[in-house]
């Protein structure tokens, strides 16, 4: 089994929202296919999610994407907001160097409204 797995996780603050910068893991292989259900979803943060999508399942050959967006504030709200956005990338099977640059077989993208 060959999984190749990138997962890139972007933050800035609200005083950098807009700018520049701000613009720039479950694995199980069964029956010839690689099942991807990553747990990223934090606890707390913003926006509110209703349920998480199910499983994704990929050939050999093949490969996800799956993005999540999130806003965060100081326990006290005292200091600015703060975002994130995971990227978690996983390829099943032999992947290119520069596979992840290009359009993924699936794209489960659960980015929603930060403001």
């Amino acid at each position: 089994m060959e999984i190749t797995v990138q997962w890139v996780r972007t933050s800035w603050t609200k005083r950098s929202r807009g700018g520049e910068a701000a613009v720039r893991l479950g694995l199980h292989e069964r029956d010839g296919r690689l099942r991807v259900l990553p747990d990223i979803d934090p606890l707390y943060g913003l926006p509110p999610r209703q349920r998480r999508p199910p499983a994704v399942r990929l050939l050999p050959g093949q490969w996800v994407r799956r993005q999540l967006n999130h806003r965060f504030s100081s326990a006290a709200g005292v200091r600015d907001w703060s975002y994130r956005l995971d990227t978690f990338d996983v390829g099943y099977g032999p992947v290119d160097a520069g596979a992840f640059r290009s359009a993924p077989t699936v794209l489960v993208d659960q980015r929603g409204p930060v403001r």
